[in-house]
């Protein structure tokens, strides 16, 4: 089974988009246990379907990633594209939906240089944060291109991949993704499929992966079942808000 998996944060404030540095550690052992690789997102597309590897994401660059996930990563000679809100680099989670996790300092461009040099590669989470569907034109240029550039000139290297802020998209914002990155990255709660588009890829949220969830092997039906009914009951919950 192929797969983008994501986090947020990591930290033992037990919010919706944390996962305690107790816990990463266990998915990590998980995915080593079941001789899941871990490859970057250009080698796990040219993978077959049936293999069993993943791509390691981190959505808003959050600075206890360097902290937390980073030393436990490197343990397993394993690395990661961290996807950075290019004007908060540096700052904190300022945008809605930061509040889940308040005052929370974000990585800045020196550390994220070194991430880099060490294997770590740098995506686009936008420059604001916003809901792509809402911006028009000139904004959404901005928010993609913008964004591109300002890594582009910080760090010294293009960025390939964009992760949609909240995971929202419809087709015009996903077109203009398509024409400024090699990658776009969903939200979407399920495993890579060979039809998927490279502007719409879906990733599994680790937030669903916790505790019993690493009872079952990687790849198992156990697995892909318990990803659609957590996949079912977000749907539920987000048609009913």
């Amino acid at each position: 089974m192929r797969a983008i998996l994501t986090w947020h944060s990591i930290d033992s404030s037990g919010s919706p988009i944390s996962v305690s540095p107790e816990e990463f550690r266990s998915q990590l052992d998980w995915l080593a246990r079941d001789a899941v690789r871990v490859v970057p997102l250009s080698e796990l597309l040219a993978l077959p379907p049936e293999a069993d590897a993943v791509t390691l994401t981190f959505d808003d660059g959050f600075a206890n990633v360097a902290t937390e996930a980073v030393p436990a990563l490197e343990e397993r000679g394993w690395a990661a594209c961290l996807f950075v809100v290019t004007a908060q680099v540096g700052g904190r989670a300022e945008w809605p939906g930061g509040q889940l996790v308040p005052g929370l300092p974000l990585l800045d461009w020196e550390s994220l240089g070194l991430l880099m040099s060490r294997g770590f590669e740098v995506g686009s989470h936008s420059r604001r944060h916003p809901r792509l569907p809402a911006c028009v034109d000139p904004v959404l240029e901005n928010e993609l291109a913008g964004s591109a550039e300002e890594i582009s000139g910080r760090l010294g290297r293009r960025p390939e991949a964009f992760a949609y802020p909240y995971g929202a998209f419809d087709a015009r914002s996903s077109a203009a993704v398509a024409a400024a990155y090699r990658w776009g990255c969903t939200t979407e709660l399920r495993r890579l499929g060979p039809a998927d588009s490279a502007a719409r890829l879906p990733r599994i949220d680790a937030w669903y992966l916790r505790g019993r969830a690493l009872e079952r092997r990687w790849g198992s039906s156990s697995l892909r079942r318990w990803l659609r009914w957590r996949r079912a009951l977000r749907a539920i919950r987000r048609a009913a808000v």
